[in-house]
């Protein structure tokens, strides 16, 4: 079980871990150890997740949320198995915490009649620099 804070915690059925080769450096032992780790969490099916938190999770996701509304995270950071299995869980904590958080409402503003005045101001020097390079009259 993986607890996410006091209210969330994930079961060990809704986690998946599958081990395989990963790429770049390593020498003999890239060959011949399955140390890249992707881990999938069965985000959509999942019961201790809220559906405000899921809603978000997914957008924060991006293309790591499957179609099948999994969440698939990939590390092959370090030589280590073990330490890319303990970072693929740190991050999907991260991403369950951030979901957490409620984004917080835009308060709509208006411009101030300064910025408005200051605005028009500059509209009208500019209008104003453009009018002057027109061709000159008079000169033949």
């Amino acid at each position: 079980m993986l607890r996410i804070n006091d209210r969330i915690s994930i079961e060990d059925w809704e986690l998946t871990e599958q081990f395989m080769r990963a790429s770049g450096p390593g020498g003999q032992n890239v060959n011949k150890v399955s140390s890249a780790v992707e881990l999938r969490f069965e985000a959509e099916r999942s019961p201790n997740l809220p559906p405000p938190v899921k809603t978000r999770l997914r957008k924060l996701a991006g293309r790591r949320w499957s179609k099948e509304g999994a969440l698939v995270l990939q590390v092959d950071e370090t030589r280590s198995q073990v330490r890319n299995r303990e970072i693929a869980r740190d991050r999907l904590t991260e991403l369950i915490l951030q979901a957490c958080e409620k984004p917080k409402r835009r308060i709509p503003t208006k411009p101030t009649l300064g910025s408005k005045k200051r605005r028009l101001l500059a509209k009208k020097v500019r209008g104003e620099v453009k009018a002057l390079r027109g061709k000159v009259e008079g000169e033949s």
